[in-house]
């Protein structure tokens, strides 16, 4: 069962149908840095898509999606707006890379799985939606079902004056009986019935199930026996012993499958993917290029022959039915280093109208990378180091040289965009990252218990690894010190060498580690400034 996170008023999903073309760029800025370009083409599609759906049903069949093709180096966020776009629209969404195909009659996946693909996608989201209605319901029948459990009913008796008639009947429930049931009710509720074991019946879910191999693919082959001979392959159970909570769960579950139909779902589903499907073609350059007439190319051309129809649209077998391509929106996306666009066949061309181009990032658009989007980077990092109980700062020079740092190695080394900043950010929390539980936690030294030595720990930041760089320059190394009982004594050497400040807050003391310019360039400017970068990590 999914869990959900729960989310403030202003997080809500604005009505699809009340965001204009600029009100979805400005959604889509809240995650994406940059790209105006891009985010105008995708917001304009979508908006497309909406006024589609009020025109006439004949009008509405002849008005096709204009498929887009992004270009741009890796790590510029052309995938990210696509994903956030899905998102935002509650489309199905499926990203692919068009090198993994081959050209039907050949060893690998076909085009078409990758509509079948949508349409499972689209199943689970029509299912988590339809279980959201039934929740409610079906942990109340779960809870009648688990109190029968703990206190059964009465056995069946022979109502007196049958005169021994094979007559039984379930006697009147006393009050004594409901009182006790509605004790145990309000105990579950309260978990003080957690930890009981009860029998429960469950169904086996393991059942034969065999796939067919043929030219059209294993997944329009595949074959449950369960669903074609049901009544061979009935549904057999048996009893197990679990906890309440435990129980509990399954016959939620249980419950779920009981109140969904199944049928309609798929319907729903099938009809989303057809009119809302979304469908991300990534590294289509690489499938570009024109044979030179030695035939053609398993990975390339023929590809590209086999991509078209899904394109322009066609009708798909899915075992769910069949599943027409006509509106579903295209989005592709590839690097062109080597090859253009124009490489790839006119046909599948004149199938993208739409052409934007997505510019390579600069300084300014990394610290805004950094700190701008609702979960950025510094954001991410301070909230897992939160539940450490260590707060991390990051003050403005520092963020400006950890951006620096990131656009000079894409200069001077492959170009991979935004990814650059999680390497370089995990090169400078490396040292915390590793010591942060053990700068919070008491410190056992000597035979005495003391909380973390307050030797590292001032009102003023400790200049970080300043005492500890290494005559070459390279990154510190924390030699142990052995205590008198031979113990190392680790956390407090390791701790020593962080810019840490204790802070007090009406709710307590807390510990900071605040991040300059000096911490970022001494953790990274010792690889960087070698004039061999490729052979270091970042």
């Amino acid at each position: 069962m999914a869990i959900y996170l729960p989310s403030t008023a202003d997080e809500q999903e604005l009505a699809l149908d009340d965001l204009t073309p600029r009100e979805i760029v400005a959604e889509l800025d809240k995650h994406v840095i940059g790209q105006h370009a891009a985010k105008r083409a995708v917001a304009i599609a979508l908006r497309n898509r909406m006024r589609r759906q009020k025109l006439s049903p004949e009008l509405a069949e002849d008005i096709m999606p204009k498929n887009i093709i992004m270009i741009g180096a890796t790590g510029v966020g052309k995938t990210e707006i696509a994903r956030r776009l899905a998102k935002l629209a509650n489309s199905p969404f499926l990203k692919v890379e068009a090198s993994k195909f081959t050209e039907v009659g050949y060893v690998g996946r076909d085009v078409e799985s990758i509509i079948r693909d949508l349409v499972e996608i689209a199943i689970d989201m029509v299912r988590e939606e339809k279980l959201e209605e039934v929740e409610d319901k079906a942990e109340l029948n779960a809870e009648e079902r688990l109190l029968d459990l703990l206190l059964p009913q009465p056995s069946l008796v022979v109502p007196p004056g049958s005169n021994g008639a094979n007559v039984l009947t379930p006697p009147p429930l006393d009050d004594s009986h409901q009182r006790t049931r509605d004790k145990l009710r309000q105990q579950f509720r309260e978990g003080r019935l957690d930890d009981r074991t009860v029998e429960l019946e469950t169904r086996e879910r393991n059942m034969p199930h065999f796939e067919v191999i043929s030219n059209q693919g294993t997944e329009e082959m595949d074959i449950n026996l369960k669903d074609m001979l049901p009544n061979i392959f009935g549904q057999r159970t048996k009893k197990r012993s679990m906890k309440v909570g435990d129980a509990f769960d399954y016959l939620i579950q249980e419950e779920e499958q009981r109140l969904i139909d199944m049928e309609q779902v798929q319907r729903t589903a099938v009809e989303r993917v057809e009119q809302t499907g979304i469908v991300f073609l990534d590294e289509i350059d690489k499938i570009a290029g024109r044979e030179g007439g030695h035939g053609p190319d398993v990975s390339r051309e023929g590809v590209q022959r086999d991509i078209l129809p899904i394109v322009e649209g066609t009708t798909v077998n899915s075992r769910y039915g069949m599943v027409r391509t006509d509106h579903i929106l295209f989005i592709a996306a590839g690097a062109f280093h080597v090859s253009k666009p124009s490489d790839l066949i006119p046909e599948l061309q004149g199938r993208f109208p739409i052409r934007v181009e997505l510019h390579s990032l600069t300084v300014e658009d990394f610290i805004r990378i950094l700190t701008e989007p609702k979960s950025s980077l510094v954001k991410q990092y301070t909230a897992l180091l939160e539940t450490e109980g260590l707060k991390l700062e990051f003050t403005k020079d520092a963020l400006e040289a950890i951006a620096g740092f990131a656009f000079r190695v894409n200069e001077s080394t492959e170009n991979i965009g935004a990814r650059r900043l999680y390497t370089i950010m995990e090169r400078v929390l490396d040292e915390i990252s590793f010591v942060a539980p053990e700068i919070t936690k008491p410190v056992v030294g000597a035979g005495i218990d003391q909380a973390a030595p307050a030797s590292h720990v001032s009102a003023e930041p400790t200049p970080p690894l300043a005492d500890s760089m290494s005559s070459n320059g390279n990154a510190p190394t924390m030699p142990p010190r052995s205590l008198s009982d031979g113990t190392l004594k680790t956390p407090a050497d390791s701790a020593a060498s962080l810019p840490i400040v204790e802070r007090t807050t009406p709710t307590g003391k807390e510990k900071v580690v605040i991040i300059d310019a000096e911490y970022v360039r001494k953790t990274v400017a010792s690889i960087v400034k070698d004039q061999d970068l490729s052979r270091y990590i970042l």
